[in-house]
């Protein structure tokens, strides 16, 4: 694997983990009941995975620049070959973040709770990693049992955003991937082709603004006010987790070359029309 593999994939799995850690983070809010304090931190986590998208995106330009360059069939095939490593890249990344959630959990209720007490987020962090304090940081730490799971039901959760929470999590993982391999196949159209990642990642923005997050809210938001056991709410957080594992690991690698071509169909229609 060269050097800039390893750069991709590795900035991808720190998108997927900090991204996977965000459910972590809503669930932290609902035991601490400072909901909005959860929420900004979530919007500071991203910030992460916003900064691991700045490095990983010309690494991946300079991918497909270099199988255009090259020419050939092979070129491509191991392109594709690549770009499916760096969706199982996506995968162990929101393996990790599932592993992580107690600890999570957890250390984000603590968080929380200085941050209610100096006020300042950059404080609170870097208290977080002066030494005095890591003996507190290391009771955070918890492995996954089992036993955790035993509140866990789907009886009283809406399936439908459930399920559409994988497609959106499919489609996110692949969706600048898919436009950059399409024009990696159509390179006398390749700058027309990238920039239509909008037309797959478009279709999950509106799923995700229209089903998922609204129905994970609601839940929320009851669980807060009585209305719902925050066992719903841990519910919501485990399903949601395990949705994205099947995302990642399943459904991403079978949507890669199938949207791939839809790219490329949308591509030659306006090519045909426009040009």
């Amino acid at each position: 694997m060269t050097l800039s593999m390893m750069l991709i994939c590795g900035f991808t799995f720190l998108i997927h983990l900090t991204e996977s850690s965000v459910y972590s983070m809503r669930l932290a809010g609902v035991k601490t009941r400072q909901v909005a304090i959860a929420l900004s931190f979530i919007t500071s986590a991203l910030l992460i995975s916003r900064l691991s998208n700045m490095g990983q995106a010309p690494l991946l330009g300079v991918m497909v620049d270099q199988a255009v360059e090259l020419g050939t069939q092979a070129a491509v095939l191991n392109l594709v070959m690549s770009f499916r490593l760096v969706v199982f890249a996506a995968f162990l990344g929101t393996l990790l973040g599932v592993l992580f959630t107690p600890t999570t959990v957890r250390l984000l209720g603590k968080l929380i709770m200085r941050f209610l007490d100096n006020g300042s987020l950059p404080r609170t962090v870097a208290m977080a990693i002066l030494p005095r304090y890591w003996k507190g940081l290391w009771q955070c730490v918890r492995l996954p049992r089992f036993s955790m799971l035993r509140d866990i039901s789907l009886a009283n959760l809406p399936k439908q955003f459930l399920i559409m929470n994988v497609i959106v999590t499919a489609i996110y993982t692949i969706g600048v991937l898919c436009a950059l391999l399409a024009g990696a196949m159509m390179p006398d159209l390749r700058a027309t082709a990238i920039q239509l990642s909008g037309i797959v990642n478009g279709i999950a923005t509106i799923l995700l603004a229209t089903i998922v997050d609204p129905a994970g809210a609601r839940i929320t938001d009851q669980a807060i006010h009585g209305g719902r056991p925050q066992s719903d709410v841990k519910s919501v957080v485990v399903f949601l987790l395990l949705g994205r594992l099947l995302g990642t690991l399943v459904l991403a690698q079978l949507f890669l070359m199938p949207l791939t071509h839809y790219i490329m169909w949308v591509t030659r229609h306006i090519a045909r029309f426009l040009i």
